[in-house]
């Protein structure tokens, strides 16, 4: 999913153990247990989290996850339960999702929007059953989600809706994500017997017990690419949690670093650098976000200037992005993107890919330049780069897909 919401350090700079505790941010309930194993702890947007360990170096982290798996701390996204016969109809008003469509015990991706079509946040939406929903956001734009979300559950209470928001806290309840193809294999160890994983596709989630841990809550999605799971457990229980999944040695903790560099892999956008409040979901190569119904419906914010961009066409569009030649240096957010001696767009996001071996980043570039092979050139440090426009994701996604019929 597209939910790491701040920016890293610039060039992962400023690194401080986690002993160093002054101006780190709020704590999750894993942080001494980061300090104990090594973390070397930043202030990421306000929370105290590892942005690598002592073990291994950002890239050795990032190539375990890819193969074997690895486990981050994700406490700091925002968790909310909306309880209610009308709970699914409330979401869609500020959402551009089928929700009332959604088999139950599944969910997806969808995108809080404006009135001018701008993406506000991107956000996960579970459909527990018909009087229930569990919903993950960024927690850079929790106060606004928030805010957005209670103001929507208000409007449906004064009308006589059946209604109620909960938002859970990191003191409350904590969210670990474990990614990696072998993650499967080491979370089936510690299910209770009468649970499996075999049937829990991609976007679906289920409550069991794991680890002799009662109420945990998993979801089958991530952040890399990779099959795995979000594990929602109460915060009284993570640390043991996390141990249990230590225990075999196969699966290791991972921090910022790598999961910054793996979501860009994978060709996921990051809120407040590939998609804010003033791009609309058709500009960010996002309109399957916006479900069919929703477009007949047309009641969701913003929606007749996606709808209207939908049928006429935008003048920018977000692509996926390779540096060519030898050795060239990579191109960071904020880098200016040319072609025959004009600029035509901006890098958001880059960095040097573990995985492919290449120089790779996602930008914005005019629509006739969106073809992959389009040949463009990067300013960086005020020399020009050759690149071109390619496919996205950099690599393949490897989802636990519910096979096709």
């Amino acid at each position: 999913m597209f939910r790491l919401s701040y920016r890293l350090p610039t060039a992962l700079g400023g690194l401080r153990h986690a002993s160093s505790a002054a101006g780190e941010g709020q704590r999750t309930a894993l942080y001494d247990f980061h300090v104990q194993s090594g973390g070397k702890i930043v202030n990421f947007g306000g929370y105290a989290l590892p942005v690598q360990y002592a073990d291994q170096s950002i890239i050795a982290s990032h190539l375990h996850t890819r193969q074997v798996g690895s486990i981050f701390d994700v406490s700091h996204m925002l968790q909310t339960r909306v309880f209610g016969k009308d709970a699914a109809a409330c979401l869609e008003s500020v959402c551009t999702a089928d929700i009332l469509g959604t088999p139950l015990g599944s969910g997806g991706l969808t995108v809080f929007t404006n009135k001018a079509g701008g993406i506000l946040d991107d956000l996960i939406v579970n459909k527990v059953s018909e009087k229930e929903l569990y919903v993950v956001s960024n927690a850079a734009m929790k106060e606004q989600d928030m805010g957005i979300m209670s103001a929507a559950v208000d409007n449906f209470k004064s009308q006589g809706k059946d209604l109620t928001i909960e938002f859970l806290t990191p003191t409350d309840q904590s969210l670990v994500a474990v990614q990696g193809p072998q993650v499967a294999k080491e979370l089936s160890k510690l299910l209770a017997k009468e649970a499996s994983l075999d049937q829990l596709y991609f976007m679906s989630s289920f409550v069991t017990t794991l680890a002799g841990i009662p109420n945990v809550r998993i979801t089958r999605c991530g952040y890399t690419g990779e099959d795995g799971v979000e594990i929602s457990v109460e915060s009284s229980q993570a640390q043991k949690l996390t141990e249990s999944l230590l225990q075999s040695g196969v699966l290791k903790l991972a921090g910022l670093g790598a999961r910054d560099s793996l979501r860009l892999e994978a060709g996921l956008c990051l809120y407040g650098s590939d998609i804010d409040s003033k791009t609309t979901p058709v500009e960010a190569a996002l309109a399957w976000l916006v479900s069919k119904r929703r477009r007949t419906t047309r009641d969701f914010p913003g929606a007749d200037v996606i709808l209207g961009q939908l049928k006429e066409g935008v003048s920018r569009r977000r692509v996926g992005l390779q540096m060519l030649g030898t050795k060239p240096p990579p191109a960071r957010a904020g880098v200016a993107i040319f072609s025959q001696g004009q600029q035509v767009g901006q890098v958001t996001s880059g960095c040097p890919s573990p995985s492919a071996g290449r120089n790779i980043a996602m930008g914005y570039v005019a629509e006739n330049l969106k073809a992959p092979g389009t040949k463009v050139e990067f300013k960086v440090r005020d020399k020009l780069y050759e690149a071109e426009v390619t496919k996205m994701p950099f690599v393949k996604a490897n989802y636990y897909n519910r096979p096709k019929k």
